[in-house]
C-alpha cells in the first residue's frame, strides 16, 4: 500500500495582488528548496504567497536585489503558500499582473528598477 501524505493549509494572504489579471496564467517552475533558510524565508513552515523569486540555473531562488549571481533578476512572485519539505517542489509563479509593493511578504522589498523576465506593474 502506498504511503499517502495529506496536508492542509489555507490559500494564503493574497492581499499583495493588485488585480486578478494574470492569476489564471501562472507558470509552473521548480523551487530550489536548498536556497531557503527556515528562520528567514519560511519561519512558519511554509513559503508565503507573494514571495519574490528569481530564476538561477533553471531553478527558483529567493530574489535578492543586491545579488550578482542572477538572483537580482526578478522572475515573479510565488502565487500560493508552499509547504517546505526536503526536496525541490513545483510551484506556481505569477510573472505578469499588478502587485502591491507594500504587501509583498519579504523584508525590505522594493519594486525592482528593471525586470527583464516579467511584466509586473507595481502599485
Amino acid at each position: 500500500m502506498p504511503r499517502l501524505k495529506s496536508e492542509s493549509f489555507g490559500g494564503g494572504d493574497q492581499s499583495w495582488l493588485g488585480s486578478s489579471h494574470g492569476i489564471a496564467n501562472c507558470r509552473t517552475e521548480t523551487l530550489d528548496v536548498s536556497s531557503l533558510t527556515a528562520g528567514t524565508h519560511y519561519p512558519k513552515g511554509y513559503l508565503p504567497s507573494g514571495y519574490p523569486l528569481a530564476k538561477v540555473g533553471g531553478l527558483l531562488v529567493p530574489y535578492n536585489s543586491a545579488g550578482i549571481d542572477g538572483s537580482e533578476d526578478l522572475a515573479g512572485h510565488l502565487f500560493t503558500d508552499q509547504s517546505i519539505g526536503a526536496g525541490d517542489i513545483a510551484v506556481p509563479l505569477l510573472d505578469h499582473g499588478r502587485v502591491k509593493t507594500e504587501k509583498v511578504p519579504a523584508a525590505g522589498f522594493a519594486a525592482p528598477a528593471a525586470q527583464p523576465a516579467t511584466t509586473i506593474v507595481y502599485i
